[in-house]
């Protein structure tokens, strides 16, 4: 499966062919360099692990907003980088495992990731329990309308003829693992009349129309973390079925200098555990739609929970 998004990357054949040109060096006791993603709550994770790691007195350098999936993960391999934020379920990509459903099980996945990375000389810390993968939300009038809270209830209401639109790009409506997967799972099939396909793999758009009912939209896809859904007023459907892989967003730091800062994991612990799904969520909704500034927020959320001073 192949995804431009935050989460998903390439095979690991790219990465490797990246990291081949990349320079290994050993750092032992030289600052922590945290990297992230570019996105914006790649540089969130980011920004909370240098408050962090700088409050326990653990010497850093910014690496923040990277770039995508491969160039970071290569980064790391590579000894470019020693820590950033990555999604669990994005192990499967790593070891083109993706058939295996473990991914499916947030602590199955986690275990596996952190015993496949550990060839790497990498560890995988404590994940957030907030699982950033793919969903389907309704919008807030079709939600209440039709007593909406999961993806059975979604199935039974479009095979009793129920109105519907979903938004969605054309990576979620032909991609085998995403509402094909749903459908196949629910028992039920959109139309073509059903569905608005839009360009590009983000969700800003979908979630926009969804709220809106434009071209009379009435449900999107969605990532579980998505700032905008809460601003918007979007119902998160359920999935009792667990048709996704499960993306929690975890530390992975390389284990030399895991080895050389003891420190790092207790000092990340506590914030990770408290990172779940509706509290990353509106923290994203602070940066992307009410236009915070990172560090701001990051520093705030740290602060009200008693985590930095």
């Amino acid at each position: 499966m192949l995804n431009v998004t935050r989460r998903r990357l390439l095979g690991t054949a790219t990465a490797v062919a990246l990291t081949s040109r990349l320079p290994h060096k050993a750092w032992a006791a030289d600052p922590v360099r945290v990297s992230s993603k570019f996105d914006s709550e790649g540089e969130l994770l980011g920004t909370i692990i240098l408050q962090l790691l700088g409050a326990a007195g653990i010497p850093t350098v910014n690496k923040l907003r990277l770039g995508n999936t491969r160039i970071v993960r290569a980064a790391l391999l590579g000894g470019e980088i020693d820590l950033y934020p990555e999604y669990t379920g994005n192990g499967a990509f790593f070891f083109n495992v993706d058939s295996d459903p473990v991914w499916k099980n947030a602590a199955g996945g986690a275990a596996k990731v952190r015993e496949l990375d550990a060839a790497n000389k990498l560890t995988w810390l404590a994940a957030a329990p907030a699982n950033n993968t793919w969903g389907i939300a309704a919008g807030a009038e079709l939600a209440k309308s039709a007593n909406l809270k999961s993806l059975e209830d979604l199935a039974k209401y479009v095979n009793g003829g129920g109105k519907i639109r979903l938004a969605g790009s054309a990576e979620f409506v032909e991609s085998p693992a995403a509402l094909p997967a749903f459908q196949s799972a629910y028992g039920f099939k959109l139309s073509q009349d059903q569905l608005l396909v839009l360009a590009g793999g983000g969700t800003s758009a979908s979630e926009k129309a969804a709220a809106e009912g434009t071209s009379g939209v009435n449900a999107t896809m969605v990532f579980g973390t998505d700032g905008a859904i809460d601003a918007l007023g979007l119902v998160v459907l359920a999935d009792p079925k667990s048709v996704q892989m499960v993306y929690e967003p975890a530390p992975v730091v390389r284990t030399p200098v895991l080895m050389t800062y003891p420190k790092i994991a207790d000092a990340l612990a506590p914030a990770f555990a408290a990172l779940d799904e509706a509290t990353l969520r509106n923290l994203n909704g602070k940066i992307e739609v009410d236009g915070q500034p990172v560090p701001q927020v990051a520093t705030a959320w740290l602060k009200q929970h008693n985590l930095l001073k």
